[in-house]
């Protein structure tokens, strides 16, 4: 029982922080919705922040790939490549990796370059063959913790002819050595390319590598050269494949199906074209170009002069707006070549503005028809990317990750019925014992991370395929240490880790926690009775635990079923405040904020250099402001710029960012408690 709770502390926390960021760019997408540019600049900015090409020609990826430029030094020690690679190479990174080796930039973007190459030839849904090996070895996540991968070829062996692999995505952010991992993988994928099968995961996706640690760790890796080395991974992640079938019969992807998958659909989209799965239903401020692009084509040349204009196009979601807008445009273009040729409005001006509203509309159904094509794909792999199964019946939308959904049994027999296949290996869910079936053995979930919530939390596993598709199981522990602890002591260790994070979290919502409770006591006692305090706080945290049950390890001191909750906030506080030497109010501002903003931050940090412009400050806060209804004048928002940065280097860091968001909430919340002056009473 109390292990089972422990996890589900775990797995709550770190769901909601999925769900974060999914609203962080929803978000995103309602600014760029609601904020109009005022200049250039501004637009700009937008553009290159928000709507940026994400999908780049093959001039520009070469730029970004100019290994040649990338001279590697006399003094360097580590690993060399040349190419093609021979798995002497593939197994020599191995070793070096071992030995705490980094790979030099010039043989990563050239790896890099190759394995674009490659997986550019492969289709969408890789085919494998038990026939031409003894076994298939299936690796769920392993989220950049090289000790897993190393202890799988351990066990397993290297990747040969005789022995192929499947791993299911999610090979970075969270741990330590993501780029590493990638690396080796890549190798082994050139050198085997018939025995080495890479599916994409959830976190093969760069808007999440801002936040998860993928991005910083390759910055502070490869500092120069790290951008470029960024923009290459983000585009190879957009082409691996999204799903592996072995012998037609066990389809293998990341995170699940809907009711909606299909197999057809899913091998013939282009998935390079979703580079941000997280970002695959964004619209940008124009859609007719968004299109046109997303399409690679040219509409024709007369769209193109409407996308020029100056009007904004409305959202293609309410047709009746978009067709209004078409018309207007037209007529408006058609009015300016009367100007110009001096032309007077007679029947046949007439005949042909009709017969261009008529052409026009037929284009705009068109559009709107490719616009409702690019949504169904997106839904596509996202819900094979995202999904999670259930033990109900049914497919719901999975509101606890905020992406993919939830489906029951009853939709993976249909689809395994549908596509006469024998049963679905998924990952993408950190597991007890590293595997676990459901759906009556009809879906096997494979996590490949061991310890990955903390020393001793879980197993690491793989599991092996023969020619009868039968499934044999490999668990580990990757850790030394978790060999040396007893059971008890491993589950002591787990739970103290689990209720630490619990009780960030509820520090990090005390503001809202005490007007929840305050709800409670009508007479201000300061008093509310435990059961009370349960719902108040799952009614401010959403995370579905036991809070009941939980309420020992929380909770304390209590009075005849009472407690007092401002005493039990301040112990919370003075936890904190012990180990940060900084003032409640702002750690709280901090602690239930700091993903976010250092996602944003990241974000508008183009040349991931760790530091934005002046100006990057001010158009940011403007669009913030926007938002957060607070007045913000232009003079305002660069007088706060100037205030925080401490160094005075004409540059904000990550450190200042986060001041200048206190000194916001804080005067907005000044603004707020602040006493309206009483009128003074008229003389009769």
């Amino acid at each position: 029982m109390r292990r089972r709770c422990t996890w589900r502390i775990f797995q709550s926390i770190e769901y909601s922080c999925e769900q974060d960021q999914i609203k962080l760019h929803n978000f995103f997408n309602y600014l760029m919705d609601h904020f109009t540019p005022r200049s250039s600049g501004e637009r700009d900015f937008i553009s290159r922040m928000f709507t940026e090409e994400e999908n780049y020609r093959e001039s520009e990826l070469e730029k970004f790939c100019d290994y040649d430029s990338v001279e590697v030094p006399d003094s360097y020690t580590g690993p060399h490549l040349s190419f093609p690679l021979l798995p002497d190479h593939a197994a020599a990174l191995v070793e070096a990796f071992k030995q705490k080796q980094q790979l030099h930039a010039h043989y990563v973007l050239r790896l890099l370059h190759e394995t674009r190459k490659h997986l550019k030839q492969l289709p969408n849904i890789n085919h494998v063959s038990t026939c031409y090996s003894e076994e298939v070895t299936v690796c769920g996540d392993l989220h950049g913790q090289l000790d897993d991968l190393f202890l799988i070829f351990y066990k397993n062996g290297l990747p040969s002819p005789e022995k192929s692999y499947v791993f299911n995505g999610d090979f970075v952010d969270r741990g330590k050595n993501s780029i590493e991992i990638l690396i080796i993988l890549f190798a082994f994928l050139l050198v085997y390319p018939k025995e080495v099968h890479l599916n994409r995961g959830n976190h093969e996706d760069h808007m999440v590598n801002l936040r998860y640690g993928f991005t910083k760790e390759v910055m502070q890796k490869y500092k120069g050269h790290g951008k470029k080395i960024l923009k290459m991974i983000q585009n190879v992640f957009c082409w691996l494949p999204l799903a592996t079938l072995i012998d037609q019969k066990v389809l293998i992807l990341h995170g699940g199906v809907s009711d909606m998958t299909d197999l057809d659909l899913l091998e013939n989209i282009e998935r390079h074209k979703f580079v941000s799965v997280l970002r695959g239903k964004k619209k940008k401020k124009n859609r007719l170009m968004e299109l046109r692009d997303m399409n690679g084509d040219s509409i024709n040349s007369s769209m193109t002069s409407l996308s020029s204009s100056s009007a904004m196009a409305p959202s293609m979601t309410d047709r009746m707006e978009f067709s209004q807008w078409v018309r207007k445009t037209v007529q408006e273009q058609l009015e300016k070549c009367r100007k110009l040729l001096e032309i007077e409005s007679d029947s046949e001006d007439d005949d042909f503005t009709c017969a261009t509203s008529v052409a026009m509309s037929k284009t705009e159904s068109e559009l709107s028809e490719t616009w409702q094509t690019i949504q169904e794909e997106w839904k596509q792999i996202i819900d094979v990317l995202w999904s999670d199964p259930m033990p109900q019946e049914g497919c719901i939308v999975n509101t606890v990750r905020g992406g993919g959904c939830y489906f029951g049994p009853d939709v993976t027999e249909k689809l395994l019925q549908k596509y006469n296949l024998q049963f679905l290996i998924r990952s993408h869910e950190c597991k007890p014992e590293g595997y676990e079936f459901c759906h009556s053995r009809k879906v096997l979930t494979i996590f490949s991370a061991s310890n990955y919530y903390e020393i001793g939390s879980n197993r690491g596993a793989y599991v092996k395929l023969g020619p009868d598709l039968v499934p044999h199981f490999v668990q580990y522990q990757a850790s030394k240490t978790a060999h040396t602890l007893s059971m008890r002591q491993r589950i002591s260790r787990v739970e103290e880790s689990a209720f630490r994070a619990l009780r960030e979290k509820l520090f990090a919502h005390t503001s809202h926690l005490i007007s929840a409770f305050k709800a409670y006591d009508k007479d201000d006692t300061g008093l509310i009775t435990l059961s009370n305090w349960a719902t108040a706080v799952e009614s401010v945290l959403h995370l579905g635990l036991p809070w009941r049950m939980l309420r020992p390890q929380l909770v304390r001191n209590t009075t005849n079923g009472m407690m007092e909750y401002k005493c039990w906030l301040d112990d919370l506080t003075i936890e904190k405040r012990s180990q940060e030497h900084i003032q409640s109010s702002m750690l709280e501002i901090i602690y239930r904020n700091r993903s976010n903003l250092e996602t944003i931050f990241r974000i508008i940090d183009s040349d991931h250099s760790g530091l934005i412009s002046f100006e990057e400050f001010q158009q940011t806060w403007k669009l913030f402001s926007s938002h957060m209804n607070l007045e913000l004048t232009d003079d305002g928002i660069h007088d706060l710029a100037r205030t925080i940065d401490f160094n005075k280097d004409g540059n904000i860091d990550f450190n200042e960012f986060l001041e200048a968001f206190r000194l916001i909430e804080r005067s907005h919340s000044e603004d707020k408690t602040e006493p309206k002056p009483t009128p003074k009473s008229s003389k009769r």
